[in-house]
């Protein structure tokens, strides 16, 4: 298959840069973006822009980048969807973070259609996108994969890793914000209890990084705990899907998640503490690292922004 055929939907924070890279690599891209205006910029790195999401029924790769499981199945099924236009992509490929059995839905309903869906979730943000330093899961028939893997590889930077068929995937992604959401709560309550104690929080956050429970996350988050950016990466709202997705997909597996569970409750914490702000819906939309402001509310202590730059190691 000629895979150099590409169509896009989703022009986000993550769909953006992600497209971008397809487009420098010299792929024929074909874009659509509910706001056209997001999608301008690629255009001149040589990507087209097409009307409406029915004007890639005849791209050989449909891949899309979206918030919902519902964005996915509109852009698909819906009116002046992909698939109401004149053709059939034969392979789809869908890096959003969406549910398991919707997923599936989709997969069978495309199937009927003769075409393949390759889920490929991906973890990162927009900073690692543009630095290469993206990853991706992948999971549907092999046969399909082997098609766009170089597609995946070219998004993700860091390569892609295949997990079998079906849903796997989305089981991993499920699974990998889960840890996302444990590990950045954690992360907000021993900074905090370091900084009570005394400890400036970039102090701590430094040793933190250059221990062995440092990661390229911790480290590229200690500039928005330093200096109090919550400039957008991934809202709490998304996480908050993303935990409840873990916490039902535990249930019905039978898997015991009392750590999940209590970061559940945590994160609730964070959007009754959005109620004191001028603004709390613009909070919310704000990036889920001001958990650090709901930890150091519940335990009396003012944060204040150290002004001291961090390097992220996404140069």
């Amino acid at each position: 298959m000629n895979t150099s055929d590409v169509g896009w939907i989703g022009m986000g924070r993550m769909g953006s840069p992600m497209a971008e890279r397809l487009a420098k690599a010299g792929i024929n891209l074909k874009i659509w973006n509910r706001t056209r205006s997001k999608a301008e910029p690629l255009e001149k790195i040589g990507a087209s822009i097409v009307e409406s999401p029915a004007d890639l029924s005849g791209v050989d790769v449909l891949a899309t980048m979206v918030s919902t499981g519902s964005d996915v199945e509109a852009v698909y099924f819906g009116e002046n969807g992909v698939l109401s236009g004149s053709g059939v992509p034969k392979i789809f490929v869908d890096f959003s973070s969406i549910g398991v059995d919707q997923s599936a839905n989709i997969r069978a309903r495309l199937a009927e259609l003769g075409a393949d869906l390759v889920c490929a979730p991906v973890s990162g943000n927009g900073k690692c996108v543009k630095a290469g330093k993206l990853s991706a899961v992948a999971s549907g028939p092999k046969k399909a994969f082997d098609q766009v893997k170089d597609i995946i590889s070219t998004v993700a930077g860091r390569g892609v890793s295949y997990v079998g068929e079906g849903e796997l995937a989305r089981f991993c992604k499920i699974a990998h914000n889960v840890m996302l959401g444990a590990v950045t709560q954690n992360l907000a309550e021993i900074t905090v209890l370091a900084q009570k104690a005394g400890v400036p929080r970039r102090a701590f956050l430094d040793f933190m990084n250059n221990s062995v429970m440092g990661s390229i996350f911790t480290r590229y988050k200690t500039n928005a705990f330093v200096n109090l950016d919550w400039t957008t990466t991934f809202t709490p709202t998304l996480l908050r899907k993303d935990l409840d997705l873990g916490l039902a997909a535990g249930r019905e597996l039978e898997v015991p998640m009392p750590v999940t569970a209590a970061t559940r409750e945590a994160l609730q914490t964070h959007f009754g503490a959005a109620s004191l702000k001028d603004d709390p819906e613009g909070y919310l939309q704000g990036d889920f690292a001001a958990l650090l402001e709901t930890v150091a509310l519940a335990a009396g202590e003012k944060l204040e922004s150290e002004n001291d730059p961090y390097p992220t190691g996404l140069e």
